[in-house]
Parts: C-alpha cells; sequence; structure tokens
C-alpha cells in the first residue's frame, strides 16, 4: 500500500466511541470478525449472522475426521501493521509457526523454480528443447506476435510460444477458465512487468538475495499452527464473550430501508423460517451483488443489473491421503501446468504444519477453479476424490494404490472476476447504496467485489468499525495491495489497474468458457 492509505486512530483501545445503536455483522470470515473485535475495542457489541456452520469464510480451517484442510493456502504476511498487530493480538505468539516458503511449477515430472529462472528451466527442460524455446524466443523477436494487446501475445513476445505454451498459457486456462488470448494483455504487465526471457537470463545469474520486501518472494512466512480457521474461531470466542450474538446458519436474504438508512436486517434459515434484525448499521461482508438483490423496496432494474453483471470464480478441493513417506516434496504447493490435468495447484499441508496431518500420513490438496454451473461442481464426491487420485498418478506424483481417503471441500464464489464492465458495476451499486442506505458498509472480498488478500479484507473492516465508532470518514475503497505485493516491487503508486485490489485479469463479458 502507499503512504496515502488511510491509517487508524493512535491508542484505539483506548478510545471510547459515541454509542451506534445496533449493528449488524454480515458474515463470520476475517473482514466480519475482524469489525465485530474492533467494535468491542469501543465498547459495541454486534449481531453477527453466518450463512454457514462455521467461521473463517474463504480463510476457514476445514476439518475432516481429524484432518484439517487450508482452502487455497494462507501465507500470513503483511505490509500493514495494524493487521499484523491485530493477528498477534488474536492469538498468542506461540500458536503461530515459522514455516519456509517454497512453491515451484511441476511439468513434465520435474520442479521449476518460481517465479521462473531461466537456467532452470533450460536445464530442466533438456538441451534439445531449451534449443526450441531460445529458437522460439528469437523467431519472436524477427516476427513478433501482431496481436500483443491480449495475454497470450503479450507473454509469446516476451519468452516464446514454446515457453509460453510450457509455463504460461495451462495454468492461466485452468484458474479462470477462459482462453489465454480473450485475457487482457495489462493483466500479464501487471504481473511479469519487464521481464522477457534475456532479461530472466540475466536476474538468473546474479547472486540470490533475501527478498522480504517483495510478498510473492518471502523466504518465510507466520502461519497459525491448526490452520487460519484457528485465528477465527478464537476471534469468534472473544467477540462472544464481549457481549456480541453469534448465528450460524443465518443466510441473510433481505434489508429494509426507508429514508435512506438501513432499518431491518433479514436472515432466512434452512428449515424456512426467517428473523429480522433491527439495524442501525449493516456491516457486510456477503457478495455485494446478493446485498443489492435482497434490498427491500428493489433496488431500480438498472441497479440490479448491474449486480447481476458480476460474476465469480469458484473453488474445489480434493484433499486425498496418502502416506507420508509418498511426498518427497516439501513446497507449500505446487503451480501444475500440464494440460492433461485439470488440477490447477496441489497443496502439500503436512508442509503447511505437522499439526494439519497425522502422524505418518500427509494429505495433498488438489484445487479446481470452476463455475457453479459447470459439471464438476455438482458432481459426487466420489468422483471428484477418483479423478483426483487419476491425476496424481499421471503427474507420477504416486502410485495407483498410494490414496488411503478422500474428502472434497467446495467454496462458492472464491474469487471475483473481472470484465470490462465490471468496475463500473460496482460503481452503480456503490452510489445507490450511498444515497438510498449510507449506514451499509461493504467491506472485505465478497463484499467489495475486490480481489483481496486477508489482510486487506481485515484492514477494510477495521477502518470501518471506526468509521462507525467515532464518526471519522475513512474512504474504505482505497485499501489495496496492487503492484507492492507482486514480484517486480512497487511501481508509479498509483495502481495501474484502478486500484481494484490483488493484480486479476480484464476477461471480456463474451469470453467462451473453458470447461471444467
Amino acid at each position: 500500500m502507499d503512504d496515502s492509505r488511510p491509517t487508524l486512530a493512535p491508542h484505539e483501545a483506548d478510545l471510547i466511541g459515541t454509542d451506534p445503536g445496533e449493528v449488524v455483522v454480515i458474515g463470520a470470515g476475517p473482514a466480519g470478525l475482524t469489525a465485530a473485535y474492533q467494535l468491542h475495542k469501543y465498547g459495541i457489541a454486534s449481531t453477527i449472522l453466518e450463512g454457514s456452520d462455521t467461521v473463517g469464510g474463504i480463510s476457514r480451517t476445514e476439518v475432516r475426521d481429524g484432518w484439517r484442510f487450508d482452502i487455497g493456502g494462507h501465507r500470513f504476511f503483511t505490509k500493514v501493521p495494524e493487521v499484523e498487530a491485530l493477528w498477534h493480538e488474536i492469538l498468542p505468539d506461540e500458536d503461530f509457526m515459522m514455516r519456509p516458503r517454497k512453491s515451484r511449477i511441476f511439468y513434465n515430472g520435474k520442479f521449476y523454480d518460481y517465479p521462473l529462472r531461466a537456467t532452470n528451466a533450460l536445464r530442466n527442460l533438456g538441451i534439445i528443447e531449451a534449443i526450441r524455446c531460445v529458437l522460439s524466443y528469437v523467431w519472436v523477436r524477427i516476427r513478433p506476435p501482431k496481436d500483443q494487446s491480449n495475454f497470450e501475445g503479450w507473454v509469446a513476445a516476451r519468452f516464446g510460444w514454446r515457453l509460453y505454451r510450457t509455463f504460461f498459457k495451462a495454468y492461466t486456462e485452468k484458474v479462470w477458465g477462459v482462453p489465454a488470448d480473450q485475457i487482457e494483455a495489462d493483466w500479464a504487465a501487471q504481473r511479469i512487468k519487464n521481464l522477457s526471457l534475456f532479461s530472466a537470463v540475466v536476474n538468473a545469474l546474479l547472486p540470490n538475495r533475501n527478498q522480504k520486501d517483495i510478498a510473492s518472494l518471502i523466504e518465510e512466512f507466520q502461519y497459525p499452527k491448526y490452520g487460519p480457521g484457528m485465528m477465527w474461531e478464537v476471534c469468534r470466542d472473544k467477540v462472544v464473550a464481549e457481549g456480541s450474538t453469534m448465528t450460524y446458519g443465518a443466510e441473510v436474504t433481505g434489508v429494509r430501508h426507508v429514508d435512506g438508512r438501513a432499518t431491518h436486517v433479514i436472515a432466512t434459515h434452512a428449515d424456512g423460517t426467517t428473523e429480522e434484525h433491527e439495524a442501525d448499521h449493516v456491516v457486510s461482508s456477503m457478495p455485494i451483488s446478493a446485498l443489492l438483490a435482497g434490498m427491500d423496496p428493489p433496488v431500480p432494474d438498472h441497479v440490479m443489473a448491474a449486480a447481476t453483471g458480476l460474476s465469480y470464480r469458484d473453488f474445489i478441493t480434493v484433499a486425498l491421503v496418502v502416506p507420508e513417506s509418498k511426498v518427497d516434496w516439501n513446497d507449500n504447493w505446487i503451480y501444475i501446468h500440464d494440460p492433461a490435468v485439470k488440477t490447477m495447484r496441489i497443496q502439500n499441508f503436512g508442509s503447511w504444519s505437522p499439526h494439519l496431518v497425522k502422524d505418518g500420513r500427509n494429505v495433498l490438496g488438489l484445487e479446481y477453479t470452476v463455475f457453479e454451473t459447470d459439471a464438476a461442481w455438482t458432481a459426487p464426491d466420489e468422483e471428484l476424490i477418483e479423478q483426483g487420485r487419476r491425476e496424481l498418478v499421471h503427474l507420477g506424483l504416486i502410485e495407483p494404490g498410494d490414496v488411503e481417503g478422500g474428502y472434497v471441500v467446495r467454496q462458492k464464489k472464491a474469487y471475483p472476476t473481472y470484465d470490462e464492465t465490471y468496475k463500473a458495476n460496482v460503481d452503480v451499486l456503490r452510489g445507490w447504496l450511498a444515497e438510498h442506505t449510507s449506514n451499509v458498509h461493504p467491506i472485505g472480498r465478497n463484499g467489495m467485489f475486490r480481489y483481496n488478500n486477508q489482510d486487506h479484507s481485515m484492514y477494510t473492516a477495521m477502518l470501518t468499525a471506526e468509521n462507525i465508532a467515532t464518526g471519522s470518514t475513512h474512504d474504505v475503497w482505497t485499501v489495496n495491495v496492487e503492484e507492492e505485493y507482486h514480484e517486480e516491487g512497487p511501481a508509479d503508486g498509483n495502481g495501474s489497474s484502478g486500484n481494484t485490489g490483488r493484480d486479476a485479469p480484464i476477461i471480456p463479458s463474451s469470453a467462451p468458457r473453458l470447461d471444467a
């Protein structure tokens, strides 16, 4: 974040805020629980409504038969000191482990450094393929791709077609579900910046250095010993002990409003019953599209069109139990660039923390990004577990009989997807909320349709809590991560993708979706 980011008031824990009335917090993920926790510093209790049966949201730790699974892998590293302090305020230091950071690309039976280092990549490819890759690079220098406005052309022009197809195409298409030539080039420019095959060779010859100023290259990170969900379970216990109420299985389906303010939040339970909660302030981490769709009276047609115009990418983890001796790599995760399998990344849960697994066993988590409309989303667990086993065998990471058990974890709306209209759509929703429900405060990744990391989601909640308690006017929409959190370090500080949060590609709404 740049130096202009909003800052919290000093000695926040000693401040006494004005009485804001009834506060309803929607969602018990990092953003929602952080808001509730911070409000207690001003003596303000809240009503927390959570649609699922657990806390943590995308940062929860799923527990199945004693195994613990992190949803996506959460490295606890931040450049926001207030968030760093809050982590250690919620959990004691002894509950954190320092873990080595390691993640590589796995392709054709070999591990490649990530970020790519040319000498390592060319050596692993073998002399013949390495020569072909270099010749391919020379060719694009002579005859560059005609269209470099998309991800495919931009990357191919800087690495050559062979390296592009090996290290960029398959993984990118798995993550976002559309052809690489439908993704805009500016995302590649943010992620890879001015790197080329030539500059990669030069960089590969430079001495190694501990690059703790670049988040993607940090050499170690903090991690709660029982997974990230441990933090939010403790946070929940603390806010409940302070007087907040926590209700599970309470899916928010409506928000009543009148005269420019929200007055009630309506929650629907699994049995179909509903309950209304009076609200003087609503802190919402639910998807902003669903929030607007539930407004009562309803929003105008053009606002509803903006809400329905937002789309999300969903996430599946297939966790497979294998003997510990069968996993001879210690990466936190590996990126899978083989187009013959659908998994995009494989977590090594034993490498995150030995407390996630059991003695003599490890768990590998195969990750798939899909749309809810894809067949994989509704496929039986047994079918997905068998697919995961086949893919691990195909990759050569296990033998056919090594899998001793399996579990499937689904996460809706894991990633906001950006198309050419999303920013205008979000602006419409923000404008309507400001005019018609000024006491509704969107926070977090889904609440703001912002591809934030956990720390920035938390920071939006911290600022919002102070706004509610003290009347301050922090603009939470200025909280973002941008270039400082990627390989090349800070650029101009202005946020080249429009202050959207973490880098994510712009995908045309008309782009064809690939099979999941």
